[in-house]
């Protein structure tokens, strides 16, 4: 196994709500499940920013990371991420670092081209200059996080002007960075350009591997004399855990199902990957190892063997969706924290050995207390029982 000592566990919040309840709600709902994963001890959450199709509807990760930062003590919160293209560097630069001191150096930045079209399109904004605008406003935002030189820059989308951040980051150098890898190899091209972590959204897309895409990023880092590290490395994965396969399959078939057919195929016009009925869609892909929905051990294997693909990751990131019931979904977060994220980050080492340890010797130890009782008996009934 090439995964670290221990690997990070989290979530990306895009967050996906269907259609037809109250997004009030929705949004105190993933609050409160920041809370959940803050007490079951997870180690970072990725907050999406989103401005059409009506399922994700967090606007702005930063004013969302605020609050869920004055209700939760240790979790990492991230921006999963800021989509570039659509800001000034300069005032990306400015809410991070406030955000950076005001949650004491638990935020994280992640960086993205924009992943809707109609994002863009609604500001005006030509889909095929979201990448090149990536790479030159990620170049922008280091300058102002580590240079101690103001920074003046003119661009066809943006201007700065002997321009430098009031506040320097309280995490030193900088807070944790990452870069959305959505499909194409763009966000592992940047990752190596500027030695930043990868939060590996979807799979890579035709015939590549998972090895083949962090080739990209190593290949990259060369060529421009940087280095890039596997622990920085998280893939996002769909899961739902229950104590049997049938269980988890039987609560999640449903919502899985419309958050397949009306998101991905109804409203992104992904094409059908395969024929099934609506309900089926879980097992399918749960079958095909894309999702795992199924039981801890399941998930285990599942980790194990994205392993064995990537070459190793640095972290685990669960794609949050409301495909069930509120009960079942934080039941299942808590099943991967009690038997899934320890197996992954040496709880259980020393655990394991000290019970096989004891067990070696559980004859001897038997034997040992047998004679100690029979003693400590014998020497009641002399002081006790014999005549004065």
């Amino acid at each position: 196994m090439t995964l670290p000592a221990r690997l990070k566990f989290g979530i990306f919040l895009a967050p996906f709500h269907q259609l037809g309840e109250d997004p009030t709600l929705a949004l105190e709902r993933d609050l409160e499940l920041l809370q959940w994963l803050d007490y079951l001890g997870f180690d970072e959450a990725w907050i999406g920013e989103h401005h059409s199709a009506g399922w994700e509807i967090i606007a702005s990760p930063e004013v969302f990371i605020a609050v869920a930062a004055e209700r939760t003590k240790h979790i990492r919160l991230g921006t999963g991420v800021v989509s570039l293209p659509y800001h000034h560097p300069l005032m990306v630069a400015n809410r991070i670092v406030l955000l950076d001191h005001l949650t004491r150096g638990r935020v994280m930045l992640g960086m993205g081209p924009g992943a809707l079209v109609t994002d863009a399109l609604m500001l005006g904004i030509e889909p095929n200059t979201q990448r090149p605008r990536l790479d030159e406003a990620i170049g922008v935002i280091l300058r102002l996080l580590t240079g101690e030189e103001a920074v003046t820059h003119e661009s066809d989308w943006f201007t700065l002007r002997e321009a430098r951040l009031h506040l320097r980051p309280y995490t030193q150098p900088h807070m944790p960075l990452a870069v959305a890898a959505a499909g194409s190899p763009t966000g592992m091209v940047m990752a190596g350009k500027y030695g930043l972590g990868v939060l590996s959204i979807s799979t890579p897309r035709g015939d590549a591997t998972l090895r083949d895409f962090w080739a990209i990023a190593e290949q990259t880092a060369a060529e421009h004399g940087r280095t890039v590290k596997r622990e920085e490395w998280r893939l996002v994965v769909h899961a739902h855990i229950a104590e049997t396969r049938e269980q988890a399959l039987a609560e999640v078939s449903r919502g899985a199902g419309r958050y397949w057919r009306d998101y991905f195929e109804g409203t992104m016009g992904f094409p059908r990957p395969f024929e099934a009925e609506r309900d089926g869609i879980a097992a399918e892909m749960s079958a095909r190892h894309a999702w795992c929905i199924g039981t801890p051990d399941d998930l285990v294997a599942h980790i194990e063997r994205l392993d064995g693909e990537s070459g190793g990751f640095g972290g685990l990131l669960l794609q949050a969706v409301d495909w069930a019931p509120r009960e079942q979904l934080l039941r299942s977060y808590e099943l991967i924290a009690r038997y899934v994220k320890p197996r992954f980050q040496g709880s259980l080492r020393n655990l394991e050995a000290s019970q096989a340890a004891a067990a070696l010797e559980a004859e001897r130890v038997r034997v040992l207390r047998d004679e100690a009782v029979a003693r400590a008996r014998r020497t009641y009934e002399e002081s006790h029982l014999s005549p004065p």
